[in-house]
């Protein structure tokens, strides 16, 4: 918890202050595009060696690719993690200046901790899934917390949370968000949502079923948009890999999240890691999830492997595989950890869509309508046998063969004896909010914003559910390697308490815990604007629907102005006066690292007078 105490002053500002002198944006389609101060949209450079959807081979590296033991932090992400820590300095001290708590020079504290990045407030967030739903509402959060978008560093504004996180995590519609952030060279919000002329990017009106209105390039009508969809996964199939309804899944998502012609078939995941913001350090590290599904089996379980993909490797920290592939050469034939001799590497196999495809997998069925009247006859046929060789059962998953983690750690991985590694959407564990990458020891984070869009309820609405998986995964000593979580209540507790809908903290209360773990500032999806629990299915939204679902998600993360309608069928009973019960008797355990409690006691005391 090295540096919280300073961070958890500017953590008070997600509540204490409403939007007051924040310009809303105009949700209205003209209008609510003209607003200034977006950064343009640049295009990542595509990576595969084929220039297309299908992986090629390529030389290997001197340096033959290895599987790496889950002991440690990869060298990359080390070294990365000296530049991007140091680049959050500008960030917290802006941040924490605007908060103006009485006696507290912001300035004065970042700079006594700058010459240790270790010591510097270490600050994650996480976007959980929940389809459409959940990458919107969570898209406004990122356009609160990001400090280019115009008036985000007004009062009431939380810009600048953004650059002082060091990682961004997304599964399901969350990994939507933030592959498409990343896959657009970290493009803001607003340029995204307002695109450019020609581009298809962030149109939901038509769902993937119908293809884009335009791509800017290629498409002339819907068969020409099935036809694409197919010549690309059949190029994959030729080369030699087997596919499933997720290859088409992630293409045609690619069409709506990535800037790029025909959504960019050539663009991988891997390639994140050779762009500049990235390079540099002025972007969050992203990480998206996804669960592995044990051969032979159909339900996902708590129990399940976690995978999480990010610009340099693939693989998970549980102790059941326990080992990370480096991403950029997942599609080579790896046997007990390395590469085969004399075998080619393999390039483009984490094609960005397929990676978006392969954390929100459960959402196949959009394409498994195969008798909608506009799909060609030779893509029916295709998806209708992929589904007699895999079965019906299995649609939902995403095939990665050959495995990388094939007869590695054999006595421990359920996958190791089987040629191909089968992944399904990161939220089927329960664990819909991707926080398992985030609260491994190595990476030690203070602090992690967990904005939850689930559909827990009837009415679509969270209640915790999410939390309480991953706090029940924690307390799993065959599971945990090391893990800790702050206690979580009950779900009946959960929304007793009215935590469902209000941001809460979790994790002061040191009796609750056994040992370091991360403050959880929890943050709901809840009305503002607008009543934001659409389903989760829900395959189209128009623009004014798109713009009022970000707008929302935004005033979620500012405390706006916005009230619920009492009678409303949500069960959720909203509070225009939000409070939490903190105090700094409840964040004790803070004072062991020699915080000030008077410190402590006036950021709480924020929280308290609302």
């Amino acid at each position: 918890m090295k540096g919280i105490c300073g961070f958890i002053a500017f953590v008070g500002i997600l509540n204490v202050f409403s939007s007051q002198g924040m310009i809303p944006w105009d949700v209205s389609d003209k209008e609510y595009a003209a607003i200034p101060g977006a950064h343009s949209m640049k295009r990542a450079a595509p990576d595969s060696p084929t220039g297309g959807y299908a992986p090629g081979n390529v030389e290997c590296p001197s340096s033959r690719p290895v599987i790496r033991a889950a002991s440690a932090l990869s060298d990359n992400e080390t070294a990365w993690l000296q530049l991007r820590r140091n680049k959050t300095i500008g960030p917290m001290t802006s941040i924490l200046t605007r908060a103006n708590i009485s006696g507290f020079d912001a300035s004065k504290y970042i700079s006594s901790i700058a010459g240790n990045a270790s010591a510097l407030p270490n600050i994650g967030i996480a976007i959980s899934g929940g389809g459409y739903r959940a990458m919107l509402n969570g898209a406004g959060f990122v356009a609160a917390a990001d400090s280019r978008t115009e008036n985000s560093t007004n009062a009431g504004g939380i810009g600048g949370l953004l650059q002082s996180a060091t990682y961004l995590s997304g599964l399901s519609g969350g990994a939507w968000l933030v592959g498409s952030l990343y896959a657009n060279n970290f493009s803001t919000v607003t340029t995204l949502r307002d695109g450019s002329p020609g581009s298809s990017v962030w149109e939901f009106g038509n769902s993937i079923l119908k293809g884009p209105d335009s791509s800017g390039l290629s498409i002339a009508n819907i068969a020409d948009y099935y036809n694409i969809l197919q010549a690309d996964v059949d190029s994959k199939s030729n080369a030699g890999y087997e596919t499933t309804i997720t290859d088409y899944w992630g293409r045609a998502l690619s069409f709506q999240l990535v800037n790029a012609s025909n959504g960019g078939p050539a663009y991988t995941f891997s390639s994140i890691a050779l762009d500049k913001s990235f390079v540099d350090g002025e972007s969050p590290f992203p990480v998206l999830v996804a669960d592995a599904r044990a051969p032979g089996t159909m339900i996902i379980s708590l129990n399940s492997t976690v995978y999480e993909f990010n610009p340099f490797e693939f693989g998970s920290w549980d102790p059941t595989t326990y080992g990370f592939a480096p991403l950029r050469y997942i599609g080579s034939n790896f046997s007990g950890g390395v590469v085969l001799p004399k075998t080619p590497c393999v390039r483009g196999f984490d094609q960005v869509g397929f990676i978006m495809g392969t954390s929100s997998s459960l959402f196949n069925q959009f394409i498994l309508q195969i008798n909608s009247t506009a799909m060609p006859n030779a893509m029916k046929n295709s998806l209708t046998s992929i589904l007699e060789r895999i079965g019906s059962n299995e649609n939902d998953v995403s095939l990665f063969k050959p495995n990388p983690f094939f007869g590695y750690n054999n006595s421990t991985n359920d996958n190791s004896h089987s040629s191909q590694l089968t992944l399904v959407d990161g939220g089927e564990d329960g664990q819909n909010i991707p926080l398992s990458p985030l609260i491994q020891p190595f990476r030690a984070l203070d602090v992690i914003f967990a904005v939850d869009s689930s559909a827990d309820t009837g009415f679509y609405w969270p209640n915790g559910t999410s939390l309480v998986a991953t706090y029940r995964r924690s307390l799993n000593a065959t599971l945990e390697n090391g893990t800790i979580f702050p206690a979580i209540p009950d779900q009946n507790t959960f929304i007793n308490l009215g935590l469902n809908n209000r941001p809460s903290f979790f994790g002061c209360n040191a009796s609750n815990l056994t040992g370091e773990a991360p403050l959880i500032v929890y943050v709901p999806n809840a009305p503002y604007i607008i009543q934001s629990n659409f389903s989760t299915f829900k395959p189209d939204y128009s623009n004014v629907e798109r713009n009022l679902m970000i707008q929302n998600g935004y005033d979620i993360a500012t405390m706006g102005n916005g009230t619920m309608d009492m009678n409303s069928t949500s069960p959720n009973n909203y509070e225009p006066a939000l409070k939490l019960e903190i105090s700094a008797a409840n964040c004790a355990r803070f004072n062991s690292k020699g915080f000030m409690v008077a410190f402590l006691s006036m950021a709480f005391s924020l929280l308290a007078n609302l």
